[in-house]
């Protein structure tokens, strides 16, 4: 199922002989193995050789290490450089810190820092409410982390998910003009991460909590929620959960049933699978039958943590049992934020006519969309090389947004159901179909709008 794609985009300099049918020979050759040429460029020509960079997509490192080999295998081809295109992204960081001040004469400086920022210093003492005002916490988020849930690859620890947070603060600052800084600690302790938090927490206007596992990741939300006087938001959380509310709202219009007659299997109950969980039920579907390594969950199993034990009190009102490909019978939405690979055509068959199915697991979902596509209605993923692909770009800019503008202190249900309803609303009646039920993360109307829906929200309930 997969295929080529930017991520794993390199540039390989060949040296080839000057002969007429060198290009053809060069991209013949990537084209054996599966490659996906996107440029070629010559940049040297001489009388017994030219000296050229093929840029191809592949499917993974090894895939390129393929690509590489096919083209050295040529006779007369010598491969000079490879070059990943990912890694040469990622060379000295993604982020920079920038003055948005000119510091041109002493008459600047003077203003800027001393003797003049010691006014600014006294005003924030008197009232600590100006820091809001007068620094940078009216416009700056931290996201922190401490490595133990990365991506799909699991404990890789702070250092390693630092490119992570690098690349979720440039989005803040594209989608929303927000400036957001990579905080990755270097531990997993409950306590200490939530004392960490607390003591940066006057810089920050909010803060996001990201790739830490399920169920500490729980725990340390609320605490923070508690203690702090500026919103916390867990973007595997609440992030997901805002998107999949949104486009589940839409793709119900395509195949025109009612939520409140809609039966639902979530599957995966960490942290999206519970938020998910949670913030459907405040919609009032039908049912929601939620399912995990283990299979259905179900109020009688043992040995659940308060997690769990909640989803099963709050889940399946016919405490059924049994297995995921059980559970899909009859069911009308699959929304799966849990492993690859877990069942095919064959039980999409078994599910309600006009079915949907979300299969979110990253980089390989839970069945092959084309597969899924053989029997649902409306099938979406969180890839960008199929529709309807459902990503987190779409709520955390604009709710951070929409959080810091109205100067919120915490964040609400309330909030979460506004953003997901303005998410929805973007894609209007003209242009919803099966295979269009959310924005792209590109359409500049997004973050605006969510912004808007949450600074509502969040000044209604002041």
């Amino acid at each position: 199922m997969p295929v080529p794609g930017p991520g794993y985009s390199i540039t390989v300099r060949v040296e080839a002989p000057p002969s007429a049918s060198a290009a053809g020979d060069l991209t013949s050759a990537v084209g054996r193995v599966g490659g996906v040429i996107t440029a070629f460029d010559v940049v040297e020509s001489h009388s017994d050789r030219v000296v050229v960079d093929i840029t191809c997509n592949a499917m993974s490192a090894n895939h390129a290490k393929d690509i590489t080999s096919a083209l050295e295998a040529l006779p007369g081809v010598a491969v000079r450089k490879v070059s990943d295109r990912t890694f040469l992204m990622h060379l000295g960081g993604k982020i920079e810190v920038t003055a948005k001040v000119a510091l041109r004469n002493r008459d600047d400086l003077s203003r800027a820092y001393t003797p003049g920022v010691a006014r600014i210093c006294t005003a924030i003492a008197e009232n600590p409410d100006d820091a809001r005002r007068l620094t940078i916490k009216r416009n700056t988020v931290a996201v922190v982390t401490d490595g133990s849930a990365v991506l799909g690859l699991g404990n890789l620890g702070p250092a390693a998910a630092l490119p992570v947070m690098e690349g979720k603060a440039a989005l803040f600052k594209k989608f929303a003009g927000v400036d957001a800084w990579p905080v990755c600690l270097d531990t997993q302790d409950t306590e200490e991460i939530i004392r960490a938090v607390e003591l940066i927490a006057p810089v920050y206007g909010g803060i996001n909590l990201e790739d830490i596992a399920a169920p500490r990741c729980f725990e340390i939300e609320a605490r923070l929620r508690d203690k702090l006087d500026i919103p916390v938001f867990h973007d595997d959380q609440h992030g997901t959960a805002i998107c999949v509310v949104g486009a589940l709202r839409n793709a119900l219009r395509v195949v025109g049933k009612d939520m409140a007659k809609t039966k639902i299997v979530v599957c995966g109950v960490g942290a999206a699978g519970s938020a998910i969980i949670r913030l459907l039920l405040q919609r009032t579907p039908g049912d929601i039958v939620a399912v995990d390594i283990d299979g259905i969950v179900h109020r009688d199993r043992v040995n659940m943590d308060a997690n769990m034990a909640w989803v099963a009190a709050n889940t399946n009102r016919e405490n059924r049992t049994g297995t995921l490909h059980d559970a899909l019978v009859g069911a009308d939405v699959f929304i799966g934020v849990s492993a690859p690979n877990l069942f095919g055509a064959e039980q999409v068959a078994t599910m309600a006519e006009g079915a949907v199915v979300f299969a979110l697991a990253n980089p390989d979902p839970e069945i092959d969309p084309l597969e899924a596509q053989r029997h649902a209605a409306v099938v979406a993923t969180g890839r960008s090389d199929y529709p309807n692909q459902i990503n987190n770009v779409l709520a955390f800019p604009g709710v951070f947004r929409g959080l810091l503008d109205a100067q919120a202190r915490g964040i609400t249900d309330a909030m979460l159901l506004a953003a997901a309803e303005a998410i929805a609303d973007i894609v209007d009646g003209d242009r919803l179909n099966p295979s269009f039920i959310v924005p792209s993360v590109f359409d500049a109307a997004v973050a605006p709008a969510v912004a808007d829906a949450v600074r509502k929200a969040a000044q209604a309930s002041h």
